[in-house]
């Protein structure tokens, strides 16, 4: 079968692409083999928003979230976080969605297509992504440690009288941070779980061990919380803003990386499950349900939280300010307190992990597959040909992030994991989402998009996403880029500051997914012809079909093969 840029349909000025980058022969003797091949489908709608939320509501809701608003001022951080939620969770969560969708590829080639010179952005999310499940798998194990441990008669992190106890500084209450006296419960989590050392410089030994049913667990929590004396005092401290903090920089910085890893915007996840839609599936209801049932769950955590902290501070006759631990140490501090307060805890403890657990797989097999998917569009025939069988790519993938994985658990890992987290979920996701943003709704453009959801939806999306896509959106993520690196701050774990090294360590984590960009640039415009210009010019180029009803299913998936552990793994 011959072909040609003529009778393939592509426009005049992109031919010298298309025939500079593909071999038309090829994919036409390809298509003719694989004419039948169709790529799979969620099998209904509800699947693909309960895949979505699964993804979407994970661990940073339980402890990121609250973690930020109680860092943050309370209430003030309520705003910034809402503000973040219309004008660009929203906006960018319904735009990957009708990227994923229209294209039916994954990130890497859908993003490639979008804009050819800013393609590294989609491989920056598959690197984001993997880096992400190597530490995010550490709460987990966490997680199914304290999983374990509550089936006892007695919670282990009730009392002193344990061996890892330091009998001389520990409180069986809470007594907050302003003596030299931990609450049991700290202790369990430092001395027990973490065995922490003195710093990331003391890495230690490794320690041994270490979406209907979280609303139940959180509804139940929040029945009992709200009973408890004082929980009145940590609602209110929770929904009452401290003005001042919203001039701060950091809470806007902190906002805007809570939405985006939260709903998942920039790591490529979301393009991935929403290219396995049917081609007129209704994204926009879809996009507006995950947001709202992520934000939901985040605040209906925070009053959880927060009202279990005002009954601590009450018992303790301490202010409300003066109560949680730093970083991931809220879960499995403040949340354990209080599960001893509930009658029958021996069933409400395992209960409440065993959600953690769920909470955590959902998000984790969704970022994963990322990688997973990535590595079988581009090298799938020879990584099959060396290994046989996809199930064994996905376990070396697995094992490769174990390995990955393993300083977060040594006896400073906690040091390792804020170090990790700080970078990769903070600093590299807001500028993935500031140069994905710029890649489609500036240089694609608006009009393309809306072109795009027009033939999917059979109409134009309305002012508010237009509005957001070409002003709003990307001018609120660059502002926030420019202010978070005029007033940088270093990474730290409660009082422990990192050393220089580590500060080194933690920006070359965080350039391992962003270096993709400016090569991906660079080669693109080495690669074409003609002057500077020219080169810009050609490698702004979509090679997206818009004239298309429906655009080539097979020839899309030539792209991006189908990925069944996708959706067995989400649903």
């Amino acid at each position: 079968m011959e072909v040609s840029a003529d009778n393939l349909k592509i426009p005049p000025d992109e031919k010298d692409y298309a025939l500079r980058t593909l071999d038309l022969n090829a994919i036409a003797e390809k298509k003719t083999v694989d004419a039948d091949t169709q790529r799979p489908t969620w099998s209904g709608r509800l699947e693909f928003i309960l895949a979505s939320v699964g993804y979407a509501v994970g661990l940073g809701n339980i402890w990121r979230f609250p973690y930020l608003c109680y860092s943050s001022g309370g209430g003030a951080f309520m705003i910034p976080y809402l503000t973040m939620v219309l004008l660009c969770g929203m906006p960018l969560l319904f735009m990957e969605f009708s990227i994923g969708q229209y294209t039916r590829l994954g990130p890497v080639h859908a993003l490639a297509k979008i804009c050819p010179l800013l393609k590294g952005v989609g491989l920056a999310t598959v690197v984001i992504s993997f880096v992400f499940s190597t530490y995010y798998n550490v709460l987990i194990s966490w997680a199914l440690f304290y999983f374990f441990n509550s089936f006892g008669a007695t919670l282990p992190w009730n009392s002193c009288n344990n061996t890892w106890n330091a009998v001389r500084n520990c409180s069986s209450g809470f007594p907050g941070n302003t003596t030299h006296l931990q609450s049991a419960s700290q202790q369990f989590f430092d001395r027990r779980l973490l065995q922490k050392t003195s710093g990331i410089e003391d890495v230690g030994g490794v320690v041994y061990f270490t979406a209907i049913f979280p609303y139940f667990i959180l509804f139940a929590l929040l029945i009992n919380n709200v009973q408890l004396p004082g929980a009145k005092n940590g609602i209110l401290y929770f929904v009452t803003p401290v003005w001042g903090k919203l001039f701060e920089v950091k809470v806007w910085v902190n906002a805007a990386a809570q939405v985006f890893n939260s709903i998942g915007i920039a790591f490529g996840s979301m393009i991935s499950m929403a290219s396995y839609n049917k081609f007129n599936n209704n994204i926009l209801r879809d996009a507006l349900i995950v947001s709202f049932t992520n934000s939901f769950t985040s605040i209906l955590a925070g009053f959880v939280i927060f009202s279990a902290i005002g009954y601590m501070a009450h018992i303790h006759n301490l202010p409300v300010d003066n109560i949680a631990t730093d970083g991931p140490g809220l879960v499995f501090v403040v949340y354990p307190e209080v599960l001893s307060t509930m009658p029958v805890f021996q069933l409400w403890a395992p209960l409440f992990f065993f959600m953690l657990l769920c909470l955590g797989l959902d998000s984790q097999f969704a970022t994963v597959e990322v990688a997973i998917t990535f590595i079988k569009d581009e090298f799938g025939p020879q990584v099959l040909r060396f290994l046989k069988r996809e199930e064994l790519l996905t376990l070396a993938v697995c094992i490769i992030g174990f390995a990955l994985g393993i300083p977060h658990v040594t006896k400073g890992g906690i040091y390792v994991f804020q170090l990790m987290d700080h970078y990769t979920a903070v600093v590299s996701l807001v500028f993935l989402a500031f140069f994905e943003v710029v890649a489609v709704c500036w240089i694609f453009g608006v009009p393309r998009i809306c072109l795009m959801v027009e033939k999917m939806q059979g109409k134009t999306p309305n002012i508010y996403f237009r509005l957001c896509w070409l002003l709003l959106c990307p001018l609120l993520v660059l502002c926030i880029l420019i202010s978070s690196i005029v007033q940088y701050t270093p990474a730290h774990y409660e009082k422990y500051i990192y050393p220089g090294w580590a500060e080194v360590v933690g920006w070359g984590v965080s350039l391992v997914s962003i270096v993709w960009i400016p090569l991906g640039a660079i080669q693109e415009i080495y690669i074409n012809k003609g002057s500077l210009l020219q080169r810009l010019k050609t490698a702004m180029m979509s090679t997206i079909d818009l004239d298309a009803e429906d655009p080539l299913p097979e020839k899309q998936n030539l792209d991006n093969p189908a990925s069944e552990t996708l959706l067995t793994s989400v649903a």
